[in-house]
């Protein structure tokens, strides 16, 4: 698993994990983008969540959750109507909805990254094992973090999808050992080893895309 098995999927998949994936995310913007592409991707593959991304961030303004706080029918007609959106309105209602939570939480915290990364001290976790392949789809800390995102107010971020997004924002460190990325965030960036925290189904990248 030299290549965290994103070698195998799109020529767009495998430039989201060289340039992206697990890269530490301290902006907001790109938080709210990571964030509400999972909640596009629930029941579906992430591999096509990065081909139809271009046409999200036409739908959603780039992801300027002030302004999709401000969004209306007219516009969650808009977006159903655009060509290759997918066609879900209780996830799009949901985007909504989510923006309006987000700018709570910068209200209260000063930014989402500031209440996102206080779990974590600031840095990125490496869990034992982690690295050689047993990848859980959830664990105890995006179980905590759901639970207070749902108590918040936020739709479609269940603990699995939670721990989808720590792994995308840099909070967890999930690549593979031998992969040159996971050298790369741990030279650039503090991180921390901790032991496995109340993991839930463990899978293989094989199975993700």
């Amino acid at each position: 698993m030299s290549y965290c098995n994103w070698e195998n999927t799109s020529e767009k998949n495998i430039r989201y994990h060289d340039e992206e994936w697990g890269i530490p995310v301290y902006d907001d913007k790109k938080q709210f983008e990571y964030l509400m592409m999972e909640v596009m991707q629930c029941g579906l593959n992430w591999n096509m969540m990065i081909n139809k991304r271009d046409i999200f961030r036409k739908c959603f303004d780039n992801f300027d959750y002030d302004k999709i706080a401000l969004y209306t029918a007219k516009d969650i007609n808009r977006i159903m109507s655009t060509a290759g959106m997918i066609k879900s309105p209780r996830k799009i209602e949901a985007i909504i909805h989510n923006a309006k939570c987000f700018q709570q939480i910068r209200a209260e915290f000063g930014s989402f990254c500031n209440y996102l990364w206080r779990y974590s001290d600031g840095k990125t976790i490496i869990y034992d094992k982690h690295n050689d392949g047993y990848i859980p789809v959830s664990n105890g800390l995006s179980d905590k973090i759901s639970k207070d995102l749902k108590k918040r107010g936020f739709k479609f971020l269940g603990s699995v999808t939670v721990y989808s997004h720590l792994q995308a924002c840099g909070m967890i460190n999930d690549h593979d050992k031998n992969c040159p990325r996971y050298q790369y965030i741990i030279t650039h960036f503090p991180t921390i080893t901790k032991r496995r925290d109340a993991e839930k189904s463990v899978i293989s990248f094989s199975n993700i895309f």
